[in-house]
Order: structure tokens, then C-alpha cells, then sequence
């Protein structure tokens, strides 16, 4: 895929008929969905420590199935209730 974008931007910066700086920059089609993650423990294990945001995003990018994935908000973590030791991200 990154190719064939070189490839496309090698094209339109060599065609004398195209102002090449006007042309923003090539990228694959992008969309947008929600993903929610449930039954998560609230606590990190074998510690009183609440799991983070910031170990959520870092599990979320080191795991292939997500390596392109772009997270484009703040994720947000709820416990699920007072006496629940589970959450949703």
C-alpha cells in the first residue's frame, strides 16, 4: 500500500499540468468507529494500582491486531460499579 502512495505522489509531483504543492498530501481512506472493551480488571494484578489510560494505549499498540489503529479521543475508563473489580474502556 505505501508503495503504490509513492508511487502516486512520484506521478503527481513529475505532470507539469498539476501545481504539486496543492495537492495535499496522499493517504488511504480512513474511518471511524467506537470500540468498547469490557470485563477488564480495574486493578492491575497482584497490586492496589487502578489500570491507566496510558497502559490501556500501550497494550492497544503493541498488539498487531491494532497496530494501524489511530486513536482519535481520549479513552475513558469506568468502573463498573463500587464493589466490581472490572471496568469498561
Amino acid at each position: 500500500m505505501s508503495l503504490d502512495l509513492q508511487t502516486i505522489e512520484k506521478y503527481v509531483n513529475n505532470t507539469n499540468h498539476i501545481e504539486a504543492d496543492k495537492v495535499e498530501a496522499s493517504h488511504l481512506s480512513q474511518s471511524k468507529s467506537y470500540l468498547k472493551i469490557i470485563d477488564i480488571p480495574y486493578l492491575l494484578e497482584n497490586t492496589d494500582t487502578p489500570i491507566s489510560v496510558n497502559i490501556v494505549e500501550l497494550i492497544i499498540k503493541s498488539n498487531h491486531i491494532f497496530n494501524t489503529i489511530v486513536v482519535a479521543s481520549r479513552l475513558h475508563i469506568i468502573k463498573i460499579s463500587l464493589k466490581s473489580d472490572m471496568e469498561i474502556i
